[in-house]
Formats: C-alpha cells, sequence, structure tokens
C-alpha cells in the first residue's frame, strides 16, 4: 500500500510525467519537486521539442521550483526522479544545494553515481530504487520500440 504523501506517492507523480514524456517522444523521464508536502513543481524531458540537450526533466524541474519559491535554493525540497540523474543535472542540483533526492531506476551508463558521485551538495540525501522496476520498464520499452 502507498503510504500517503510518501516517496512511493511522490514517485509515482514524477512517473506520471515520465509517461507523458513517452507519449511525446521523450527519453521517458518524470520528475518532481516537493516543498512542505507539496508538489511545488512537475516536468519531464523535453530534449526533442525544444531540440536543447539541457532541457531534461530535473532541470526543468529545478527551474520551475526556483521560480515558485522566488530564489535559487531548493534546500527544504525533495527531488523525486523516475532515472538517477546525469551529470549535468547532478551539478546543477548540487548548485541548488537540493535537501533530498529520491530517483527511481539507477542509470549505469551516464549516472552521476559512475561519473561524479560527489557533485551534489554535501548535506543532499539521496535515496535510490523507489518504484525501480517501473522507472526501468518504462524505459526499455521506450528504447526497445525504437530499435
Amino acid at each position: 500500500m502507498i503510504e500517503p504523501f510518501g516517496d512511493e506517492y511522490f514517485m509515482k507523480k514524477a512517473f506520471s510525467e515520465a509517461i507523458q514524456a513517452f507519449e511525446r517522444g521523450e527519453i521517458p523521464v518524470g520528475a518532481v519537486v516537493v516543498s512542505g508536502g507539496r508538489i511545488i513543481a512537475r516536468a519531464h524531458n523535453l530534449t526533442e521539442i525544444l531540440n536543447d540537450v539541457t532541457a531534461h526533466a530535473e532541470m526543468q524541474a529545478i527551474t520551475s521550483a526556483t521560480n515558485f519559491l522566488g530564489g535559487k535554493y531548493l534546500t527544504g525540497c525533495t527531488l523525486y526522479v523516475t532515472l538517477e540523474p546525469c551529470v549535468m543535472c547532478a551539478g546543477a542540483l548540487g548548485w541548488s544545494q537540493i535537501g533530498k533526492i529520491v530517483y527511481g531506476a539507477p542509470d549505469e551508463k551516464r549516472g552521476f553515481n559512475k561519473f561524479a558521485p560527489k557533485a551534489l551538495h554535501p548535506k543532499t540525501e539521496i535515496i535510490g530504487g523507489i518504484l525501480e522496476i517501473e522507472c526501468a520498464e518504462l524505459m526499455q520499452e521506450f528504447f526497445r520500440q525504437r530499435r
């Protein structure tokens, strides 16, 4: 059972964003930013639509959340993202000083843990593996359809 407003609940919201990306032909990564138990930003990959390699779900979510809060730091916030952030996104999340990152599936090919495990702010809490199977299966299905 999903605990109301727990990690699984918010990861399901990020997963909904990933589904939207999938349906738009984008790599299916979705993200939400939560502050005070409330979603303040929702995003999914837009790299194809915007023709912008930096338009990852996390980058979109950071921009949306900081605009909502009116400041550049996300210290009291949690990012829920369906795939482990890449090095670029981890760097931006580090600069934002985000309080916590919860991700679904690991990214063995491009994830920050492999290439830059210290890119995040030292106080950022990291939890991986929430809805990992669902997140990984969606990603696998996306690439299976394109091969």
